[in-house]
């Protein structure tokens, strides 16, 4: 990579928004069957179309400012995918990019900041919390495991599977659990076993960011 050893460049940064593009129409029809099960069934139609988007935008230049460019993102994903996970993805996106303003490169420290960010920002507009068997529950403890390893002076590498690591036990910790909001919620007992489409969907672009498909 044209990088420094531990900061991530322009290049890098549109490429992992291709890498996400990619996962999520590899993966549409899996949230498809899973949004099914417990919603109305339009997530794999929806990340398709934030899949389009991101995939044209990452051709465009950040122009020296990659947090602009990455809160640019979570605007386009809005127009594009005007549901649910859109807005929240949206929200994400431009949370993290403020924390990035004016770098053309993020450190270890911006991405953990970046992260965290996006966790908040879900859970304001989302209004949901941990253990609400949502999206937050898989970004959530990813967040802090991130956050926890980067503090502790541990490789970007080795840190983003820590993050992997809790945003898999996190969607996997509340499957067993009744959805207790969105449409979800309406299903009710019926949600109890089942995975989460939002948690699924966030390890799905979590992986791809790191390069685990």
């Amino acid at each position: 990579m044209s990088q420094s050893e531990h900061n991530i460049d322009e290049q890098t940064v549109a490429h992992a928004m291709k890498q996400v593009s990619a996962a999520f129409n590899a993966q549409h029809e899996y949230l498809t069957g899973l949004d099914q099960a417990m919603g109305d069934g339009d997530l794999g139609i929806t990340v398709t179309k934030i899949a389009t988007a991101l995939e044209q935008y990452a051709q465009t230049d950040p122009a020296g400012d990659l947090g602009k460019w990455i809160a640019g993102a979570g605007m386009v994903v809005n127009r594009a995918a005007s549901s649910t996970m859109g807005t929240l993805l949206a929200t994400a996106l431009m949370r993290a990019g403020k924390e990035a303003r004016g770098l053309t490169e993020l450190t270890p420290a911006v991405l953990s900041a970046m992260l965290v960010a996006a966790d908040v920002g879900i859970q304001e507009r989302g209004k949901a919390k941990p253990g609400d068997k949502t999206v937050v529950d898989a970004l959530h403890p990813a967040a802090q495991a991130f956050a926890e390893a980067i503090a502790a002076g541990i490789g970007l590498k080795e840190a983003g599977q820590k993050m992997l690591a809790a945003a898999r036990e996190g969607r996997d910790r509340v499957t067993p659990l009744k959805s207790s909001t969105g449409r979800a919620g309406w299903v009710g007992e019926r949600t109890v076993g089942l995975v989460d489409p939002g948690c699924a969907a966030m390890v799905i672009l979590l992986e791809a960011l790191v390069g685990i498909t």
